[in-house]
């Protein structure tokens, strides 16, 4: 994206904060103590950040609360859609990787889609917050932000649930699939 964000129009908008009021209203075991008033609030305040959060939607995240950051008073967005998000699919780790790819490249790589969302992917710490709010990638991976000493190796890190269990994998950084994808994070 060429730096400069899109702006959703008043129906657009309005569209988007009733879907997520909704999800805040029906998923309150994820942010207990939080009001959406207040939420609500702080996006509507951001053009940027209510644009990244109609990203996320558009391309299958559902994204909700889980959290407020206590040291900036933002609140955390996960993606929080049953499986990976279905519009961030098929896509290899990052730009170094999908150019080191011969033949058969994917048409995008998660760090460039979350950049261009405007969105972080999950760390492994998150993605394991995420499944203590319920169970997420029963048939689908997500990748996840990966360390510089795995990644410099050719290597990348995604995670599923299996069993009632997180796992965490590794892969080559060039590789993808249909059923991996990857969740993002937003701070409004």
């Amino acid at each position: 994206m060429s730096g400069i964000r899109k702006r959703l129009s008043t129906e657009q908008r309005q569209e988007l904060l009733n879907t997520l009021k909704n999800r805040f209203d029906e998923n309150m075991n994820r942010h207990p103590d939080l009001n959406w008033a207040d939420v609500q609030e702080r996006i509507e305040a951001d053009e940027g950040k209510l644009w990244s959060l109609s990203e996320m939607e558009q391309t299958g995240g559902e994204p909700d609360v889980v959290g407020m950051d206590e040291s900036t008073g933002e609140f955390i967005f996960f993606d929080c859609s049953s499986e990976s998000p279905a519009g961030r699919r098929s896509v290899c780790f990052d730009r170094k990787a999908l150019d080191a790819r011969k033949k058969n490249k994917p048409e995008t790589s998660a760090m460039d889609l979350a950049a261009e969302i405007g969105i972080e992917m999950l760390t492994e710490g998150q993605y394991h917050h995420l499944q203590e709010l319920g169970s997420f990638d029963l048939k689908t991976s997500s990748w996840v932000q990966t360390p510089e000493s795995i990644r410099k190796l050719g290597g990348a890190l995604f995670c599923d649930r299996r069993y009632d269990t997180v796992f965490v994998y590794h892969n080559g950084a060039d590789s993808y699939y249909a059923a991996r994808g990857f969740r993002g994070v937003l701070k409004v």
